[in-house]
């Protein structure tokens, strides 16, 4: 389920919804629907794929992949609120065991 983050796959997971994200804002035209609406579906297979394969599976990936399905969501930076949300708690140490 739950894979441990070291400081690496924190920043590339960040860096990938980041990317996503600013992929969908930046080329929203491209994206708006129409004939290029299966490659945002696609950007969105593949982003949660690449995130669940770094930080392994969360629910807080699925309404964010859910809701990058509706239109004007996608507008909204859920995959970098998701992956923050996912990795937030990667810098704190575990507590010992008694």
């Amino acid at each position: 389920m739950a894979k441990p983050l070291s400081p690496e796959r924190v920043a590339l997971a960040r860096v990938v919804a980041l990317a996503a994200d600013a992929l969908q804002i930046w080329l929203f035209p491209l994206f708006a629907g129409g004939v290029a609406e299966g490659a945002d579906a696609a950007l969105e297979v593949v982003v949660g794929l690449i995130l669940i394969g770094i930080c392994g599976f969360h629910p807080a990936f699925l309404p964010t992949f859910i809701g990058e399905a509706l239109p004007m969501v996608d507008l909204f930076p859920s995959w970098t609120l998701a992956t923050l949300f996912v990795t937030r708690k990667s810098n704190q140490l575990p507590m010992p065991s008694r």
